[in-house]
């Protein structure tokens, strides 16, 4: 007669569900007190990109769709917001709110466009039209061209906290990713996540059960090219800059990193990568230009040895030693 594993979280899945709320919580505790070990400034810079990673990963981790292209949201946001706090002279929480739809607004157009085709022709589709994008930052007067929109104001938000300190920012970068993160795994655990798992998995099947693959695809696009901005709009803010690196192809290229090197399509994954690939960039920086050939070999180590990032490789050691 087979025996059930009660440690195990299929048998008794409270035990399961009260581990990860533990986890959670210890993880954000952890945050709550890391400006009194690390600078705020390095935090903040990682939680944008981790925002940024997680809305790529939406794509290719959810829906199996390769854009070379996110620089373009990331980029844009960070001009508009820019350009609403220091032309316009808009409040914050309002500028970061038409950046946001900005950007989901032009991952509409730029979605519409390239989910007609599929595999290389996809990301090629997205990097060509994300060059559109470079070349309007480049040109336009409203950007600053090469020297990009400095000095942005940080403001007051809500006309409570005032954001030129740095640890007060951080705390509200911090919420704003926290609240983006749940958000994120409410969309993935969903049906509709669901329904985006089976068209990565096998489409022409999720076509024949009569789901509108299109439509989902469009959706979730718009969805990972919205919260992209976001996170520009977040960083112009931290750093008090719009620069033209911010919607280079670099940054695409940048994204694709953090979300192998940390896991995809794991909820963890984009977090740990994007701060593995900032902490890499940070602590190299003395290196000079050799930082580029270490970040490679690291790159290709960890592609080599752990195809599944290192939350995977983590995952994997946490099942070899029985840790439940």
């Amino acid at each position: 007669m087979n025996q059930v594993n009660l440690s195990s979280p299929a048998a008794n899945p409270r035990r399961g569900t009260m581990q990860r709320t533990v986890f959670t919580g210890a993880l954000i505790l952890l945050a709550c007190l890391a400006p009194a070990v690390l600078y705020p400034t390095f935090l903040m810079k990682g939680l944008c990109f981790a925002l940024f990673a997680m809305a790529f990963n939406l794509l290719i981790g959810y829906v199996g769709l390769l854009s070379f292209g996110h620089a373009a949201f990331f980029g844009a946001a960070a001009y508009i917001v820019g350009h609403a706090l220091k032309v316009w002279g808009l409040p914050i929480e309002l500028a970061l709110v038409i950046a946001t739809l900005s950007s989901a607004f032009l991952g509409t157009i730029v979605g519409w466009l390239a989910i007609r085709r599929q595999g290389i022709y996809f990301a090629m589709i997205t990097l060509a039209l994300s060059q559109v994008v470079y070349f309007v930052a480049l040109q336009a007067p409203q950007t600053g061209g090469e020297d990009g929109l400095q000095a942005i104001p940080r403001g007051v938000l809500f006309g409570l906290f005032d954001l030129s300190d740095s640890l007060v920012l951080y705390y509200v970068v911090l919420a704003i990713f926290l609240a983006c993160f749940f958000m994120m795994q409410r969309i993935v655990s969903s049906p509709f996540g669901e329904v985006l798992r089976a068209i990565r998995d096998n489409e022409p099947r999720a076509v024949s059960l009569g789901y509108q693959v299109d439509n989902y695809k469009l959706l979730a696009f718009t969805l990972s090219a919205g919260l992209s901005g976001l996170a520009g709009a977040l960083k112009a803010i931290v750093f008090q800059i719009a620069s033209l690196s911010d919607v280079h192809w670099h940054a695409s290229g940048e994204v694709v990193l953090m979300t192998l090197l940390g896991g995809i399509g794991t909820a963890m994954g984009p977090v740990v990568g994007a701060f593995t690939y900032v902490a890499l960039q940070n602590y190299l920086a003395p290196f000079g230009s050799w930082v580029f050939i270490i970040q490679g070999v690291v790159f290709v180590l960890c592609v080599l040895v752990f195809r599944d990032g290192i939350v995977g490789l983590l995952g994997r050691i946490r099942n070899r030693i029985g840790f439940n």
